[in-house]
């Protein structure tokens, strides 16, 4: 397994910036199958039958953090090497502010929309194909899967939204009375900064239900979303909300409502994992150039 701390300047947030990368490389080998028996197999350790081969990709999740964490916590907090190399699929987690937004705080949504999947697909074994990328992500940072998922439906065939109940949805009432509320003025003042005046909010770049309505009706390729929520979660009306939202819109949609979870790190390790191993609609294969070719 290849746990990689990527450091850069990013041009579109103006300063260096980190993300996470989980590559996962110890179901393969440097030599062939009958290479590797005749010089001798570890006992303890089973055949490697995939090999590394130049212009091999791999499936990628694009996994985003919660409110008040980095980069670093969603990888330390939930045993997700292990899943991803189960899966062989790489994950990215990258660093999030303003809740995704481009704003007076940076360009999020520019970083995570168009800058870092080109980086990460010009300098890491990234499939480019739609079909093989997915974005997930847990308590704020699965809004944040969610707003990328409906307003950029061309990048991710699929969006894994867990715990859900801050920034991006797509009941605009519920966005307007979050920034009119003084408990948001009070303690969440970068609410307003990424999303704006309440007055000003229905029908902006942010508003997702006209625009989720739009691509429906013209037809654009959608990504399907799985939501996911603890039973005993307080936020668990506002992500039924987006549900309601998604299924009357038409959108391919699944909801799980697990018995005996809260808003914690127990239930998000649970469907992380759980989206790895399940959930996600992933090959769980290594993509070598002959198959993607044959596509």
């Amino acid at each position: 397994m290849a746990l990689i701390q990527y450091n850069y300047k990013s041009q579109s947030l103006s300063m260096n910036v980190s993300f996470t990368v989980i590559l996962p490389t110890d179901g393969l080998s440097f030599y062939d199958p009958d290479e590797a028996k005749e010089r001798g197999q570890n006992p303890i350790l089973r055949t490697l039958t995939d090999v590394y081969e130049d212009g091999m990709k791999f499936q990628t999740v694009y996994l985003y953090h919660g409110g008040g964490e980095d980069h670093s916590v969603t990888c330390r907090y939930a045993a997700l090497e292990r899943a991803a190399q189960e899966n062989k699929v790489m994950l990215v987690c990258p660093n999030i502010q303003f809740f995704g937004t481009d704003c007076g705080g940076g360009n999020y949504f520019t970083y995570l929309t168009q800058e870092l999947p080109k980086v990460v697909r010009t300098v890491l074994p990234s499939s480019p194909a739609r079909e093989d990328n997915f974005v997930a992500g847990y308590a704020m940072g699965a809004n944040v899967a969610l707003g990328i998922a409906i307003l950029r439906p061309d990048l991710f065939q699929t969006c894994l939204d867990i715990s859900g109940g801050i920034g991006f949805t797509l009941k605009t009432q519920t966005m307007i009375d979050e920034l009119r509320s003084d408990h948001f003025r009070t303690y969440l003042p970068s609410y307003g900064i990424a999303f704006g005046s309440p007055e000003q909010f229905a029908g902006s770049r942010y508003d997702l239900w006209p625009i989720a309505k739009k691509f429906k009706e013209e037809g654009t390729g959608l990504s399907s979303f799985i939501l996911a929520c603890g039973k005993d979660e307080f936020i668990r009306g506002r992500v039924e909300d987006d549900v309601k939202c998604l299924r009357e819109l038409g959108y391919p949609v699944q909801y799980i409502c697990a018995e005996g979870y809260s808003h914690n790190w127990e239930m998000w390790e649970k469907y992380l994992i759980e989206g790895l191993n399940c959930l996600l609609p992933l090959k769980r294969s290594y993509l070598y150039a002959k198959e993607r070719a044959a596509r």
